[in-house]
């Protein structure tokens, strides 16, 4: 199946990064300016401009109130897969794996990219949206922003085989050492459905990627959505390995397990999988 690429990714991209300013830059409960006002500032149409609101109110990030307008969420609680320096590894999932680069460009990084990246916002960023496939089917839309100044020459082709962190290596000799995810509960807007093959609103995850070298130098930031219905994530905790605790390791938990239930324990080591579903 053609999927075309989304000629709006780089201003819905462009609206999302303003919102996400000014959502950092205030206080929970405090105003956004109205959608009208965000139009003109922005240069953008209404329907650009609410779907990303949509998809902010749905993530829990912004708030809107009939007849009073738009307010920034309360903050979310934050529980770690693991603690820091378990066991841990990056989420994989069986299946062949491609890609296909929807849009390929080098765009300067703005204030919330080039605060990520600890970059000038006037630095140049090489922006890549691509669809990935598991086995030919859609399964996940990433945005990846890198610092163009690392991966001179680098191609759209360049970014559909192969493994990017093995390429940052051999080829620019960048060694990615670890890297900070999040995962999240969100509904896909209408351009993800669309992409992915899936009716508007379906149950996705998005995932929120920064990624350094090892020299803690940031080199990539990158947000993903993964369709619902084909995708989870599985955890594997080593609960009769662990060791006598800590002071305040009962403070811990993990994803499911309350606060408490592991007291007397410390870090417990875990295996993070990416698991696909077959299609139903």
């Amino acid at each position: 199946m053609a999927h075309e690429p989304p000629r709006s990714a780089l201003k819905s991209e462009r609206v999302r990064d303003h919102l996400m300013e000014l959502l950092e830059s205030r206080a929970p409960g405090d105003p956004i300016p109205s959608e009208r006002k965000l139009c003109d500032q922005l240069g953008v149409s209404r329907p650009t401009l609410r779907s990303v609101v949509d998809e902010l109110v749905t993530q829990g990030l912004l708030i809107r109130e009939h007849g009073r307008g738009m307010f920034v969420a309360r903050a979310k609680i934050t529980q770690e897969l693991a603690p820091f320096r378990s066991a841990h590894r990056l989420p994989q999932a069986d299946g062949s794996w491609a890609s296909r680069v929807l849009e390929f460009t080098v765009v300067q990084a703005g204030a919330r990219v080039g605060r990520k990246l600890r970059i000038s916002p006037a630095d140049e960023i090489t922006y890549i949206a691509r669809l990935r496939l598991v086995d030919d089917e859609p399964m996940a839309i990433e945005y990846l922003h890198v610092p163009a100044a690392l991966v001179p020459g680098l191609r759209a082709a360049d970014m559909e085989s192969g493994d990017f962190y093995d390429m940052l290596g051999h080829r620019y000799g960048v060694r990615v050492r670890d890297a900070v995810q999040s995962i999240e509960p969100t509904v896909t807007s209408e351009e993800e459905a669309r992409l992915i093959g899936v009716p508007v609103l379906s149950p996705a995850l998005f995932f929120e990627r920064l990624t350094q070298d090892d020299t803690a130098r940031p080199v990539e930031y990158v947000r993903s959505v993964y369709r619902g219905d084909r995708y989870r994530i599985v955890s594997r905790l080593s609960l009769d390995e662990a060791t006598p605790a800590t002071p305040h390791s009962d403070a811990r938990h993990h994803p499911g397990i309350p606060p408490g239930d592991l007291a007397g324990r410390a870090d417990v080591p875990v295996l993070t999988l990416g698991d696909v579903q077959p299609a139903g």
